[in-house]
């Protein structure tokens, strides 16, 4: 009989861990939660303190049955959930309900599942920290007062199948606010002049930058850019000035999950809910051959940036041995911590650096593969060395006027060898030379280039955008992020449109609702000072009773008002401009769970539904008689097919071109890059410049 019985979350978890601690131990899963508030009622007590009433979650039954049997028959029980707020809070439930003491040395947390770390922290077991447990518990009663008594109201005047949420709320109308900014958006002119100017047989670009009286004259129109010109004397350009400088740039901290959500996005094209899911799976453990299962990465829900020391020195050993030494930062730089961090466990990092993404390749999926070797080349350029740019800016006058040539050249790369973060707007860096200019040399003009811009309006929030705005606004915490913009995509509230988030006509009339009669849920800094109340609770600074009932106070007056005076709102469905086949009634739009769809306006006495049909103007190749439409794989990806399918299979994943090739007049399609796009031909060679 096993001595020690061990709970933790999951099945992958057990199973690795039962291996590390050797036979006197039982590791059993207890799948997530088994207590939680009744999803039929509120729950919550507000007559008794906000007490809230848990009851056994549906289902969960007959594993809590099973860890009960397994519990009597142990010596001790260590309770092994994940390291945070919520991790706690699972250990407090199985505490109560096998009747273990919660101030024994019952816990065990983990920052990864390596054997020494697993051997390391039962070293170590302690009691279940209430304050987590409470911060937690503050967190469920809230988010239930507030879903539970708005969500029905909801129901009641828009919609069935709505839902309110701090988090979610505030989400949605981020995305409002952006698209009336769009909107209400006035473009403006303004006009650069580049020049392309010659030193030799050297060529360069140099922008106008201001009078030689240094007055920076802006170009808004055409009429300034001809007051600039009429300036200028002849092709030849004298250099007046020329400054180097030496840049450095710092490597960014290792993972936190909101930059490992937003990275994650920008490079890999991965949603939030696929990046955490995939990120959880390398947590929890793969097996690697001979080795067994082993956990790739350290716990993937955190806002630290902090690294320890065994971790630094572990990379500072691997850095030196494959970049040399000079590729190993000077001192380890103590990483920044948020204001509004935990700090509860380190960043996002794999568990050895010395198990490079090849070395694992053949044992992961294609996608756990690219988001391991993210992590891990994140994590090696965190503990690398400075880059080192050389800077060089050059003042180039022609009559009174003043142009400028900016050019760079890294000298040493250090940790941009490895890795560079990018950005939702970045041109990647690379070297940009100029010619070896000094002060009094001569160079002439190749040519002079006016060109017309107008201002762009702010862009709409991508899933990354968006979860960074969040988490600098100090709205939500790293579990809070994937499921958020989950939930607002499932209840219709917002579409994604080219990756980008727009509201949908349900979306505005909730926000303009809840902005009515619940400002303070969708105010920005009422909502973080809520979260750093929460914060405030695990600390044990304040009792997260009094939390509560300072919120509710206000809460239930808007609550009272919105009940007498909100007005039912009819949405009526858009329609399609087309008449259902089978019996003639207008067709119209409708939002389901994977997205818009057409419906014949007589239902429920007509069920004809239709998928919607977007042509794109091209004659399909393949048969000469279909048109070619956009379509969605199971996984959202948009491909193109012949609308007379099964009779035509024709498929691209490329989008085809109404214009043949001018060479072998083949079918032309435009293929993304990683950067723009490119025209290219399917049967021949023949390829056109790629477009940004």
């Amino acid at each position: 009989m096993s001595e020690f019985l061990v709970i933790v979350e999951s099945p992958a978890k057990a199973k690795t861990i039962e291996r590390y601690l050797g036979s006197k131990y039982k590791v059993k899963a207890s799948m997530g939660h088994v207590r939680d508030l009744p999803r039929s009622q509120m729950g919550v007590s507000k007559e008794t303190n906000f007490e809230p009433k848990y009851i056994t979650i549906r289902g969960k039954g007959p594993v809590l049955k099973e860890l009960k049997t397994a519990a009597k028959k142990a010596k001790k029980v260590f309770l092994a959930a994940d390291p945070d707020r919520e991790g706690e809070a699972i250990a407090w439930h199985l505490a109560h309900s096998l009747n273990v003491d919660i101030n024994s040395d019952c816990r065990v947390v983990f920052n990864e599942i390596t054997k020494d770390a697993i051997k390391e922290s039962f070293k170590h077991p302690r009691p279940i920290n209430m304050n987590l447990v409470d911060a937690q518990q503050a967190r469920r009663v809230l988010d239930r007062l507030v879903g539970y008594n708005i969500s029905p109201l909801l129901w009641k005047k828009v919609k069935k199948g709505l839902s309110a949420g701090r988090v979610q709320s505030i989400a949605v109308r981020l995305i409002i606010d952006r698209e009336k900014e769009i909107k209400a958006f006035t473009p403006e002119e303004y006009w650069t002049i580049e020049g392309e100017l010659l030193k030799g047989k050297d060529h360069f670009s140099a922008l106008y930058f201001s009078l030689a009286d240094k007055e920076k004259k802006e170009l808004k129109s055409k009429q300034d850019v001809e007051k600039i010109l009429s300036q200028m004397e002849g092709d030849k350009f004298k250099v007046v000035s020329v400054t180097k400088k030496e840049r450095r740039r710092n490597p960014s901290p290792s993972f936190i999950t909101s930059s490992l959500q937003q990275e994650a996005a920008r490079k890999l094209n991965f949603r939030a809910k696929k990046t955490m899911m995939l990120a959880q799976q390398l947590y929890e453990g793969i097996e690697l051959g001979s080795e067994g299962t082993v956990g790739l990465i350290t716990y993937m829900r955190t806002d630290s940036t902090r690294i320890s020391e065994v971790a630094q020195k572990e990379a500072a050993d691997y850095i030196r041995n494959e970049y040399g030494e000079n590729y190993l930062k000077e001192e380890q730089r103590k990483e920044k911590k948020q204001s509004n961090a935990q700090d509860a466990h380190e960043a996002i990092r794999p568990t050895s650096p010395l198990r490079e993404p090849n070395s694992v390749k053949q044992y992961l999926s294609r996608d756990q593969l690219r988001l391991y070797k993210l992590i891990w080349d994140r994590f090696l350029a965190s503990q690398m060395a400075q880059a080192v740019m050389d800077t060089m800016s050059v003042d180039l006058q022609n009559g009174n006027v003043i142009f400028r040539a900016t050019g760079s050249k890294i000298k040493f790369p250090g940790f941009m060898k490895l890795y560079v973060e990018g950005t939702d707007d970045q041109v990647e860096e690379r070297d940009k030379m100029l010619p070896n200019l000094q002060e009094g040399d001569e160079v002439f003009k190749k040519d002079i280039e006016p060109k017309q811009h107008f201002t762009q309006p702010p862009p709409r929030y991508t899933e990354a955008r968006l979860v960074k705005t969040l988490e600098e606004l100090g709205i939500g915490r790293p579990s809070t992020y994937a499921p958020t913009l989950d939930t607002i995509q499932k209840r219709g509230y917002v579409a994604l449109d080219n990756k980008r988030f727009i509201p949908t006509e349900l979306g505005e009339i909730c926000n303009e609702l809840m902005l009515e009669f619940f400002p303070d849920i969708l105010d920005v800094d009422f909502t973080a000072k809520m979260e750093q109340d929460l914060d405030n609770v695990e600390d044990g600074k304040v009792r997260w009773v009094e939390i509560i009932d300072g919120f509710y106070q206000e809460f239930e007056k808007h609550l009272v008002i919105a009940e007498k005076e909100m007005q039912s709102v009819e949405i009526k469905d858009e329609p399609a401009g087309e008449d259902c086949e089978l019996c003639s009634s207008p067709m119209v739009f409708k939002m389901g769970r994977y997205g818009k769809f057409m419906a014949c306006s007589n239902f429920p006495d007509c069920r004809n539904t239709k998928a919607i049909v977007k042509e794109i103007g091209v004659t399909c190749p393949n048969c000469k008689q279909g048109n070619i439409i956009e379509r969605k794989s199971k996984k959202k990806r948009i491909f193109y097919g012949c609308d007379r399918f099964p009779e035509c299979d024709f498929i691209s994943w490329d989008k085809p071109l109404p214009r043949p090739c001018p060479k072998c007049e083949g079918p032309l399609v435009e293929k993304k890059l990683k950067k723009g796009v490119q025209v290219q031909c399917t049967k021949c060679d023949y390829k056109e410049e790629p477009q940004s």
